[in-house]
């Protein structure tokens, strides 16, 4: 586990993905926004994680796995080892990406240099995530499909011993998909409780409000319903985002809501309201705005 102070971590990780999307004219930033609490809290203070295997400065693509193919890999280097003491980390909103390699740059495990080859031809440093992308493990698919993944992983590390726990991450947009009512049902029956979600909960998705295009609503009592042990917190107190993680595990799996606000940290965000998924400038006065509120942060 990584001895970072994770209020601070999040405002690097806001920082960061704020400028990227500066010099490249748009980005993802208020999934950063919201789930940079989150994500440090996790990284910082939560998982026990071995330190990086994988190159600072990410390789290029070397194809799909295949029995013909020994070049094939994961992303799962950068979270350390796979060893049966430590944990494991399953990244499911792959359109967090960004956010996810900022994280793994301001925790020292990718060299600032990869985001270069960000979105690049040849890259792995993608867009959106493959499971060959720094800090992925699996492909989450058109969306929704890695906490099936990541469960099976948690049945066969049970199966084997491993003492280590599984956690993924996930948007609440996943939860409008059917497949992640049938992974949660398949955790909580398989009494899988060496496993822990968190779920960035903003309210929004590509749309626009959630509740005004597919409504989720009550999910924790929905969540409690499919046999999880649900706890809702303030997604940017990082003190109520570890709580949770000190109960001593009672047979099911953990699910931690975390309500959060996708303009947090960056107020100028709201004129976007309620199209925030995705940050394109559409005016040089636009992008300048922007670039004062870079110009005055204070982390």
């Amino acid at each position: 586990m990584t001895d970072l102070d994770p209020q601070r971590l999040a405002q690097r990780i806001r920082r960061r993905v704020l400028d990227h999307t500066i010099r490249n004219g748009g980005g993802y930033l208020s999934q950063a926004c919201s789930s940079a609490e989150i994500l440090a809290t996790l990284y910082g203070r939560v998982m026990r994680l071995g330190d990086s295997v994988a190159p600072m400065v990410p390789g290029p693509f070397q194809g799909v796995p295949g029995p013909h193919n020994p070049h094939a890999h994961t992303g799962s280097g950068y979270n350390g080892p796979k060893a049966p003491e430590l944990d494991r980390f399953f990244f499911s909103p792959v359109h967090y990406s960004l956010v996810l390699y900022s994280v793994l740059i301001e925790t020292g495990r990718m060299a600032p240099e990869g985001l270069a080859q960000f979105n690049q031809d040849g890259s792995t440093v993608e867009l959106i995530g493959a499971e060959h992308s720094p800090g992925i493990e699996v492909t989450a698919g058109s969306l929704a499909q890695t906490l099936s993944q990541a469960g099976g992983v948690a049945l066969a590390r049970r199966l084997k011993g491993d003492t280590g726990r599984t956690w993924i991450f996930m948007s609440d947009g996943e939860f409008q998909e059917g497949q992640t009512w049938e992974a949660l049902q398949a955790l909580a029956y398989w009494k899988l409780d060496r496993v822990g979600v968190y779920v960035d909960v903003n309210g929004y998705q590509c749309d626009g409000k959630m509740d005004g295009i597919m409504n989720i609503e009550p999910l924790a009592d929905r969540c409690r319903a499919f046999g999880a042990d649900v706890h809702e917190v303030d997604g940017h107190d990082v003190e109520a985002l570890t709580a949770p993680t000190r109960k001593p595990p009672d047979g099911k799996p953990l699910v931690v809501l975390a309500r959060t606000d996708p303009c947090h940290g960056i107020e100028l965000l709201r004129d976007r309201t309620p199209k925030l998924h995705y940050l394109r400038f559409k005016t040089d006065a636009e992008r300048k705005a922007y670039e004062a509120v870079l110009a005055a942060w204070q982390d």
